[in-house]
């Protein structure tokens, strides 16, 4: 095989690849690589064609590579750096949604186990995701407080529902365990109730994870259980 029919094949082979479709030598003239006549490249099909390179599925199609056309282009002719860019651009794309999806999942599955773990309602905001998620609030709706006061209830739901964005956009949220309880809470809802939370970072992504329970909860308890699980996120990064 010379040059050009190494050219040829390479050229046929790309565009096959490309189009599902045979080839033919004025799409080949087209792509502005062979300065010969079109006679020339169908000569030259022609040798490869011979030469078990190149098949004609139909006697008016273009040509299509063959497996000895494919072990040639991939033993001798393959040039790897336009395709290695490709791949390595679908890759580096396809590795940070798979990341983002797995920063996701450990954040659901951090806020399962917290839920597990408290009798109130565990929430977290979630990397590449706006808005905050809960759990738990029939753990919270179960205690004494919110039994015999339907309107505290009605107020925390409304504030699950509605406002947890806004609260955690005007708490402050670091590092450490913070904890707004009774009137210091910025929203009339959540008077009577006590907010244990703090920062998890996922691969440099920061959120936040807390527990929103009656003034009652367990604080010592509530803290180590929030301790334990935004490490365990951590670790997971």
């Amino acid at each position: 095989m010379n040059d050009r029919q190494s050219r040829l094949l390479v050229a046929i082979i790309d565009q096959f690849i490309q189009t599902a479709l045979p080839v033919g030598s004025k799409k080949l003239l087209e792509s502005g690589d062979f300065a010969v006549s079109s006679a020339t490249i169908r000569s030259e099909m022609g040798v490869l064609e011979d030469q078990g390179f190149l098949e004609q599925p139909h006697i008016s199609a273009g040509r299509i590579p063959t497996a000895k056309g494919y072990r040639a282009f991939v033993k001798e002719f393959m040039q790897p750096t336009v395709a290695e860019r490709k791949a390595r651009q679908k890759f580096a794309t396809l590795r940070e949604q798979y990341f983002q999806r797995k920063d996701q999942e450990f954040a659901y599955e951090a806020l399962s186990l917290l839920s597990q773990m408290v009798p109130n309602v565990a929430f977290v905001t979630v990397p590449h995701k706006p808005g905050v998620y809960y759990m738990g609030l029939a753990n919270a709706l179960r205690q004494p407080e919110f039994q015999m006061n339907p309107l505290l209830a009605t107020g925390v739901v409304e504030v699950l529902e509605k406002k947890l964005t806004e609260l955690l956009n005007k708490v402050e949220v670091d590092d450490h365990v913070r904890y707004y309880i009774g009137e210091e809470h910025l929203l009339p809802q959540l008077q009577s109730c006590g907010l244990v939370i703090t920062r998890y970072q996922l691969r440099g992504n920061g959120g936040a994870i807390g527990i929103l329970g009656p003034l009652r909860m367990d604080y010592a308890y509530n803290t180590v259980a929030l301790e334990l699980v935004s490490d365990l996120l951590r670790r997971a990064a």
